[in-house]
């Protein structure tokens, strides 16, 4: 990749009390060069900031060039956040996989809900997915030169032939000799399987589970953990895309099957490798899994545990909830009605604050036609279409999972002001367990 490709690495926060705050560093500030080089995206600006000295080549908001030497010790964090991981251009996504929820949405809404990222980098640093069929050999390298371990990778299917149909790309059925590379030089992955009925389940779930639980060994296990997830549909995906909806059967008959698996890995390898995303038990109306049988939560930024999580976070934080407040508050709490049943034991524990009443609201999204909705995929439009012309007390508590990261708007673009007036009441974005509480009886 050429340096002209490189963007200067723009800085959005300088933290206080930092070398970057004491040299006068400033949001709007960009860093060219570190010792000469350019950095592509902070795996490089880390791996460059690590030295003891460092000459910079800085360009400032008014576009003026300066060249800073700082000496620090080894490791010694400059204190400087960017607006972008990336400095250069985002690897794109070269796959046309009919399951992709960025093809299942409505056009004209903000041009960041239509970006394909496929980049390994954004899997390192953040752990989203990628699936490995675009990476020219100097990246192959880089992965390998840096250690960049471990990467989280959509394996859907370890067959060549299903995992090619699944993706519409020819390069998708490397993915067992890629899995080998990555065992040679004893670099790990998290793998992901999206279950599609009648493409990739039954005896091909069955072989791709074992293929991968069969990188499960050593000390470090190529394969350290694997999420079997449901594919997600909506009412805007193409018709002609072969997908079957998940449905209570299906998601009893999955559950059956990968649990038998996980068990016959717990007696071979001592961990289950194996793990179903939280909504099998959803879709099924089952019981979620025992906390223990999550092992160390490998997978739970993929739904894998993220409500026996949540419930036990919500317990342990709940000890320090008073007996009563005042003055009274009512509140309206809105989640999807996937979780309603789950989270039955949080509502009461918060009713049992006398001057705290806290109503459920939970709604399946009418947006993308989903009949059982998890909490993320709500939009403002249900939110109209559910709670309008209703007394919802003090305000809503609303996860803030259903909005854009760092933003207030919901994933139908519609923002969350807009929505709190045309409802006529306040709208509380609470993130986790302890803003919950204190929304709650503060």
């Amino acid at each position: 990749m050429s340096a002209l490709t490189i963007r200067p690495a723009r800085i959005s926060k300088v933290l206080p009390d930092s070398i970057a705050a004491e040299i006068g560093f400033e949001a709007g500030d960009a860093i060219v060069a570190i010792n000469g080089t350019r950095p592509r995206d902070l795996i490089d600006y880390q791996y460059l900031c690590a030295d003891e000295v460092l000459e910079l080549e800085v360009l400032d908001a008014a576009g003026k060039t300066h060249h800073l030497e700082i000496e620090k010790d080894y490791d010694e964090d400059l204190g400087l956040e960017f607006e972008s991981a990336l400095f250069d251009a985002l690897i794109q996504c070269n796959n046309h996989c009919p399951f992709c929820f960025i093809d299942q949405q409505p056009p004209g809404k903000r041009s960041s809900l239509y970006f394909k990222d496929d980049d390994y980098r954004l899997s390192f640093l953040y752990g989203s997915y990628l699936t490995l069929t675009n990476l020219p050999e100097r990246e192959w390298q880089r992965i390998e030169q840096m250690r960049l371990s471990p990467l989280y990778v959509s394996v859907h299917a370890t067959e060549p032939e299903v995992r090619t149909r699944l993706l519409k790309n020819p390069r998708a059925g490397q993915i067992l000799s890629q899995l080998k590379w990555f065992q040679e030089r004893r670099l790990q992955i998290h793998a992901q399987v999206v279950v599609c009925p009648g493409i990739n389940d039954g005896i091909h779930l069955e072989q791709t589970l074992k293929d991968l639980a069969s990188f499960y060994t050593g000390e470090v296990p190529t394969v350290a953990s694997v999420a079997v997830v449901p594919v997600g549909l909506t009412r805007f995906r193409p018709q002609e895309d072969e997908l079957i909806a998940v449905t209570p059967e299906k998601a009893q008959e999955v559950i059956s099957q990968v649990r038998s698996l996980s068990q016959d890995f717990r007696q071979k390898f001592g961990s289950s490798v194996v793990w179903l995303a939280d909504e099998w038990f959803l879709i099924a109306g089952e019981e979620l899994p025992s906390e223990a049988e999550y092992e160390e939560y490998p997978q739970i930024d993929n739904g894998v545990g993220s409500i026996r999580l949540f419930l036990k976070q919500f317990a342990a934080a709940a000890k320090s909830l008073p007996s009563e407040i005042s003055p009274q508050k009512k509140l309206t709490w809105v989640v999807g009605n996937a979780v309603e049943k789950a989270f039955q034991p949080i509502l009461q524990q918060l009713n049992t604050v006398a001057g705290l009443q806290v109503n459920m609201r939970a709604l399946a999204s009418d947006y993308w036609g989903q009949k059982i909705s998890v909490t993320g995929l709500l939009t403002g439009h249900d939110l109209l279409l559910n709670l309008q012309g209703q007394d919802l007390g003090d305000g809503i508590l609303l996860p803030n999972v259903m909005l854009k990261h760092g933003e207030l708007l919901f994933l139908d673009d519609m923002s969350i002001e807009a929505v709190a007036s045309k409802l006529g009441t306040k709208i509380f974005p609470v993130a986790g367990i302890e803003e919950l509480i204190d929304t709650c009886i503060a």
